[in-house]
């Protein structure tokens, strides 16, 4: 179920899709059948929201394939069935091989490795044939490509007509999965018998396979990086940003033999400046900014070249202490401004847990700790001290200045953003959990099947799943989006000469409102910072 390591980069997964605003739905003639599968919608919904189910990815798809299967047998009008042309036609053999995957997939089962010899080369007679033999399934598989590109090209539009100066920020993964439909379609590219992972760091003593199987750097150059501009190109359609996971893969990629231990992997070398290069050209032509991933092992120079470019970095504040001196908490004045900053990510406790220390607690129970239980919670407690202390030192807390009750967990969360808000970085992300108190993550490196990575709804503080409508009504989530406000309202005070509200820190509005050097724009126009 992990997004990060999908069939395909390169299309958007249907299961995706709003089945409902496809136009042709409204045409399905069997009411009856319509309102049977809205039936089963419910009760998977209830399933999870009512009974504390987890989200169980292959029957969403397979209740919504199957009001797929209706709707595409609904005949497309004349410019529906123009537009759907068009985009056969702009995507190529790239899209024609990922349907015909799909399409064989259907066939002899989603390992193309173990399928006829004649089927695992996508240029094959037997291939060719396969796709003749299949296409009305390879249509229905292009079809459903069309309609999420409509879908998510709509909603980066409403995003901007709603006012948004980014709107969507897509995400590209660092690889895709082995057995998957770019894999097949594009495996003179990719390393056979290679995985991508991470050595053994802070975060994770063993290191790290991630069972992604690495591009060639000699075949991407040789071809030009073609799939490489493809891929970003596809990704660029529809956002205003695009975060681009582990950036450092750019540089180097930590390639782990099959059958070995992630120790015993080595770095591989990319052309970064060819890299780089080609990411900067596409984003200046889709007017998009770009935010790397660098956290974890970075070598030296990396970041440098990423703000030449003007590629924000993320900074994630429990990460942010001054390492070449005392190494207490780095001060919100002494953060860099080309980054996202962010309280958590995905691969991190949510705040809530981190402030609790449930998060210790729950990699004990999985067998996770590297060291002694109580060592560990030790650790974990002074290092939320002394960032509690440094919210306090800054008055973002209750009694100096913060307002709220120090003692409250929600009031902490605040406190935690309102630094963030205090710090130059041109980006703010918000972990949508903190805004309702979840503490439990979302996904836990070193984990495969001992926790329900991906799977577990949105909920609230006592663990309830949350709707779409009671996160939008949620007082706690408007509460937060406040602190965020925050700063644009100082700064609007600043701009016409009145006073901040509220405890100030100096800041570079100036160095916030200039764009960084290169060619991605880094921020949206006039100067305004963007919530994530």
């Amino acid at each position: 179920p992990s997004p990060y390591r999908p069939s395909s980069r390169l299309f958007p997964d249907p299961v995706h899709l709003r089945v409902e605003d496809v136009p042709e739905y409204a045409y399905v003639p069997d009411d009856a059948l319509r309102a049977a599968l809205l039936e089963r919608a419910g009760r998977l919904r209830e399933a999870v929201l009512d009974k504390g189910g987890l989200i169980d990815r292959d029957a969403v798809w397979q209740l919504k394939r199957e009001a797929l299967e209706l709707v595409a047998r609904v005949p497309l009008g004349p410019g529906r069935r123009a537009a759907y042309c068009d985009f056969l036609a702009e995507q190529g053999r790239a899209l024609e091989d990922h349907a015909t995957w799909c399409a064989l997939a259907e066939v002899h089962g989603s390992q193309w490795r173990q399928w006829p010899s004649g089927l695992r080369d996508p240029r094959s007679a037997e291939t060719a044939r396969a796709r003749g033999e299949l296409m009305d399934r390879v249509d229905f598989h292009s079809r459903l490509a069309w309609l999420t590109d409509e879908q998510l090209t709509a909603a980066q539009r409403a995003a901007r007509e709603a006012g948004m100066p980014v709107g969507i920020v897509h995400d590209l993964a660092v690889g895709v999965h082995p057995e998957g439909a770019d894999a097949w379609a594009q495996q003179e590219y990719f390393a056979a018998g290679m995985s991508v992972g991470a050595p053994p760091d802070a975060f994770n003593a063993r290191g790290q396979d991630w069972g992604l199987p690495p591009w060639r750097p000699d075949r991407l150059a040789a071809s030009g990086y073609a799939p490489y501009r493809r891929l970003l190109r596809a990704l660029f359609r529809y956002a205003g940003a695009l975060r681009i996971d582990h950036v450092m893969g750019l540089f180097r990629l930590w390639w782990v033999p099959q059958g070995e231990l992630p120790t015993e992997g080595a770095y591989v070398r990319y052309d970064a400046d060819a890299m780089l290069a080609v990411l900067v050209l596409e984003a200046s032509r889709a007017g998009a900014a770009v935010i790397g991933e660098d956290l974890g092992t970075v070598e030296p120079g990396v970041r440098e070249a990423l703000r030449e470019r003007g590629v924000l970095g993320t900074s994630v504040l429990w990460f942010e202490r001054d390492w070449e001196g005392d190494g207490r908490p780095l001060s919100p004045d002494r953060w860099r401004a080309d980054c996202l900053a962010t309280a958590t990510t995905h691969d991190l406790p949510s705040t809530a847990a981190r402030l609790t220390g449930e998060h210790v607690e729950l990699r004990d129970r999985l067998g996770l700790l590297t060291r002694p239980l109580e060592e560990e919670r030790t650790a974990a407690a002074n290092d939320t001290a002394e960032w509690l202390a440094e919210l306090s030192r800054l008055g973002l807390l209750a009694g100096t200045g913060g307002g709220g009750d120090a003692s409250s967990e929600e009031a902490e969360i605040q406190a935690v953003h309102r630094f963030l808000v205090r710090s130059p970085a041109r980006m703010i992300g918000v972990w949508l959990p903190d805004g309702v108190g979840d503490r439990r993550p979302q996904n836990l490196p070193g984990t495969w099947d001992q926790y329900p990575n991906w799977r577990l709804p949105i909920a609230d503080a006592e663990g309830r799943p949350v709707t779409l409508e009671q996160l939008a009504a949620s007082p706690r989530l408007h509460a937060l989006m406040d602190v965020l406000r925050e700063r644009d309202q100082e700064a609007a005070a600043v701009d016409t000469g009145g006073e901040p509200p509220g405890d100030t820190v100096d800041q570079p509005y100036g160095d916030v409102r200039d764009e960084p050097s290169g060619g991605v724009r880094g921020e949206p126009s006039g100067g305004a910072r963007e919530g994530v």
